[in-house]
């Protein structure tokens, strides 16, 4: 049962607001060695993702369908030649990372950039298969 895009919408940010709300509640933790530290950054380019769905499904519900064939696949939108949703998403992913540890911040970064290239490459797979079945038929 495929969710659209209203109800990956809220729940998008009914995440967003969990996974901030422990992050900031375990900032000590987090930021007490060096491995922690770590998974501050982690924590905080997950919260990059769950932004980047969550601005992407409003786009979508708004009716501003961006990126490569928007609508056709739930990732679709997250890459476009508009940069800006993902510059804000980071922007506000790096500033929680910077609550915790100013080290979070940089593996937050190195995270993100890692997560941003695979959403792409599952987009493109995504939509090249939706591609070739459109052709068949």
């Amino acid at each position: 049962m495929a969710s659209g895009a209203g109800s990956s919408m809220l729940y998008s940010f009914l995440l967003f607001t969990v996974i901030l709300s422990l992050q900031e509640m375990y900032r000590s933790k987090l930021a007490s060695t060096e491995l922690f530290t770590i998974l501050g950054g982690f924590i905080s380019s997950l919260l990059f993702l769950v932004l980047l769905t969550l601005i992407g499904n409003f786009q979508e519900t708004c009716g501003m369908k961006t990126g490569w064939g928007a609508g056709e696949c739930t990732f679709s939108y997250m890459i476009s030649a508009d940069m800006s949703h993902v510059i804000l998403a980071e922007a506000v992913a790096l500033i929680a990372a910077g609550t915790v540890h100013r080290v979070c911040i940089t593996t937050c970064f190195l995270f993100s950039a890692g997560l941003l290239y695979e959403v792409n490459k599952l987009s493109g797979l995504i939509l090249s298969k939706s591609d070739s079945k459109t052709r068949r038929y």
